[in-house]
């Protein structure tokens, strides 16, 4: 009898009730037993949709109040000296400070923060060293085990697992040798796996998504190594490896002959996983597959039909009692319940499953593979029928699009002038000093802007008190940017409600939810839009602000776009074409607006692209195609400038070294990065290739509240200048002000701009100009 589960489910609370009660935790308004209850009634309320729709397996631990690989640094001990960790169980105030640093007398900073995988959620790096030692910390997994078995949930216990969390680790001095510390942090694992199965676990799951990246040597070693203690120490339990994101290439062979009793592959995007068990590598009789075959990842109607065939072809090879349907990955990737939206288009709603709608999509095939074919018949016609439509209905297609995507001309992409004498024409017309301090886009949006905006929303104020405010709230951004003696401004985004949402909403072939919330990291949980069709933009979109701010300051305004890129990562992007024919779209759109704000006087653009890394796909092999559409839509964006009209950049969480070249070809003026978290390291990829444009490498960490001091800047600003040249540095933070409080904020800022103002002057007096 097949059986349904998924490898874990979103944490947010069906109405982000985790972020209500972490962010008021935080600021000392409820008790930690006020935010453990409520974590409880999320992990509840969790549990129960799982088993009402039917799954046989519901994993647990896969809770987290911040993220799960800091859960498993938490677990394993591995937390950084600089915390001053007793050494007891890892309390709440010292993970928090992990994620998010500390400020005052305890004063800290945070771990460093990346992406995971090519998904848009973080995780917290482990900083491991040579020296580390491992010990148990957290009983966090058994905890959350006995506390589903107590709910009557059949708990699948969910682990990070150790080959992974070591190839996601990070040694600041580059001297780690990951698997040399196996051994050390096996007993560990050991031990975890030990105390879940003597509490009655009957599987337990571990996640080793690091297989379907290119292999590193050592790393199957490594894996037969893990596995082999792990399953010495299991008891009655049965052991899951897990993988997802897309198919184990080389590993396959290795991970289906572990001593464990199941692995979990994915069918969808990584559909070479079906060849590998078709072909000679065969798959174990004496151990069950996971098959992942519904999309755990995007928040379309799952083609029930093509799932099926896919199981109807692994039952050829896999006795079917010996397989587990599930989706292609955690649903921490999807929102909760389409259900919820009660404003959304119906047609464009009738597409779209959301987790508790997958949930049901699993068990209806795993009934089909159980009972047979006829037992789903009635599910997969409605299925087909809907799938029909959606693909002929002229919501998907916009002729004048298409057509201007096919005559687009050979040099759409091109600036004109090459970036040497860009830069002498961007000086003359600019006039700025060296070292130019700035920062890169957003301010705080306090309660009141926030509060203001529903007002608008919901009709209860007209559009135009609303702008009045807006406006009002740009003025008093840029009077804060001058009295702090900032050379380059922003507006501030007062207006805006989210850096991708607030373009799509203004962008034909968009649709928007009002509860899709997903995590992004800790309590920052975004919206993404939905691409449902071909994208276009009827009328200017930020024009109107830009040149508002720029009328109440003659230092230049940079007016603030979203790249294609990034809209398109950020978003759940359309299946029926191909992602590069989307992004294209949106590049010309981009395009539209970055010439509107250059005609209207603007003399800086800042085009941010935070998520052109993420689109990475997981294996090398692929990168060329990838790169070569992203960059070429970035270019084609910034082209709609003039040569004197300087184009700046943003990245986030960006490890360069890797895409360097593609980072040289998308030809920006101006790149600011995403590095006070990261050192010198990342800087010397830029010198050691010759890198000769602007770069504003983030000086402090916008992502805690802690406020560093103007020394710590100021030597920071020093450490940069040993490896860029004076020419191409500004100072700026490492990324939008949005989530930080003004407070915070505004201290931040003053330091940052002494700091940059001593190194100036310091400069000058040592005879450079």
């Amino acid at each position: 009898m097949a059986r349904a589960t998924i490898p874990g489910y979103p944490r947010i609370g069906k109405h982000r009730e985790l972020k209500k009660a972490l962010e008021a935790f935080w600021s000392g308004k409820i008790s930690e037993a006020d935010l453990q209850q409520t974590a409880a009634e999320v992990r509840r309320a969790g549990w129960d949709a799982q088993a009402a729709a039917g799954l046989d397996l519901i994993p647990a631990n896969d809770f987290s109040f911040y993220d799960q690989v800091l859960d498993t640094t938490a677990m394993v001990g591995a937390v950084p000296e600089r915390y001053k960790w007793s050494g007891d169980t890892v309390d709440l105030d010292t993970y928090f400070a992990m994620a998010r640093g500390r400020t005052g007398e305890k004063d800290v900073r945070a771990m460093e923060m990346t992406k995971w995988f090519d998904t848009n959620y973080h995780y917290i790096v482990p900083e491991l060293h040579p020296d580390t030692a491992f010990r148990l910390a957290s009983d966090k997994p058994l905890i959350q085990f006995e506390e589903a078995k107590a709910a009557g949930v059949n708990a699948k216990p969910v682990l990070v697992g150790p080959v992974t969390f070591l190839m996601l680790a990070k040694d600041h001095e580059e001297r780690l040798d990951r698997f040399a510390l196996l051994d050390r942090l096996l007993p560990v694992y050991t031990e975890v796996v030990g105390k879940l199965a003597d509490a009655g676990a009957e599987w337990i799951q571990l996640d080793e998504p690091i297989l379907v990246e290119d292999l590193v040597p050592g790393e199957l070693d490594a894996l037969k190594s893990a596995y082999e203690a792990i399953a010495a120490a299991k008891g009655n339990a049965k052991i899951l490896v897990q993988t997802y994101f897309d198919h184990v290439g080389d590993a396959y062979e290795t991970l289906v002959n572990l001593p464990v009793d199941g692995i979990g592959l994915d069918f969808v995007r990584g559909p070479e996983n079906l060849d590998f068990i078709k072909k000679d590598q065969g798959f174990p009789t004496d151990k069950v597959l996971v098959a992942g075959v519904v999309d755990g990842r995007n928040i379309w109607v799952n083609d029930l039909n093509t799932s099926f065939s896919t199981l109807e072809e692994l039952a050829k090879h896999v006795d079917p009692d010996r397989i587990i349907v599930s989706t292609s990955c955690s649903l921490l990737h999807t929102p909760y319940d389409v259900n919820e939206e009660k404003q959304l288009d119906p047609e464009v709603k009738s597409w779209l499953a959301f987790a508790e709608q997958k949930l049901h999509e699993v068990v209806t095939l795993a009934k089909g593979l159980t009972q047979g074919k006829d037992a789903i018949a009635d599910a997969l016609a409605a299925n087909k029928q809907l799938l029909e439509s959606a693909a002929k209905s002229p919501r998907r297609r916009n002729e004048q699009v298409q057509a201007r995507l096919a005559n687009l001309p050979a040099d759409a992409d091109q600036r004109g002038v090459p970036f040497a004498q860009r830069a002498k024409l961007q000086q003359e017309r600019l006039g700025l000093p060296k070292l130019p301090t700035t920062t890169i886009g957003s301010f705080p949006q306090t309660g009141d802007v926030r509060a203001t905006r529903r007002k608008f929303e919901k009709g209860d104020i007209t559009r135009a008190e609303y702008e009045r405010f807006i406006e009002g709230q740009i003025k008093a951004v840029i009077d804060h940017q001058e009295d702090l003696g900032i050379d380059v401004l922003v507006h501030g985004e007062p207006e805006r409600n989210d850096m991708v949402q607030y373009f799509g909403e203004q962008l034909d072939g968009f649709a928007f939810t009002h509860n899709g919330w997903v995590q992004s990291y800790g309590s920052r949980y975004v919206r993404p839009p939905v691409i449902y069709g071909d994208v276009s933009r009827p009328e200017p979109m930020t024009v109107r602000w830009a040149t508002y701010a720029q009328s109440l300051s003659d230092k230049p305004v940079k007016g603030m776009l979203t790249g294609p890129v990034t809209i398109l990562n950020w978003s759940f992007v359309r299946d029926d074409q191909p992602r590069s024919a989307t992004c294209e779209q949106i590049a010309l759109a981009m395009r539209d607006e970055v010439h509107d704000l250059d005609e209207a006087g603007i003399k800086m653009i800042q085009i941010d692209e935070a998520a052109l890394r993420e689109g990475l796909p997981l294996r090398r092999a692929d990168w060329d195609e990838y790169l070569h559409w992203a960059v070429e839509c970035f270019r084609i964006t910034a082209a709609g400038a003039r040569p004197e009209t300087q184009v700046h950049t943003h990245m986030c969480y960006s490890e360069f070294n890797d895409i360097f070249q593609a980072i040289s070809d998308l030809d920006a003026d101006v790149i600011s990065i995403e590095n006070a978290r990261s050192g010198l390291e990342l800087l010397e990829v830029f010198k050691s290739a010759g890198y000769d444009k602007g770069i504003g490498p983030g000086v402090y960490d916008i992502h805690s509240p802690r406020v560093p001091p103007r020394e710590e800047i100021e030597e920071n600003l020093k450490k940069t200048l040993t490896v860029l040249d004076i020419d191409q540095v500004w100072v700026n933070p490492d990324c939008g002000l949005k989530t930080r409080k003004p407070e915070e904020s505004t201290a931040a800022l003053k330091n940052m701009v002494a700091a940059a103002k001593e190194v100036r002057e310091s400069l000058v007096g040592a005879g450079i100009k």
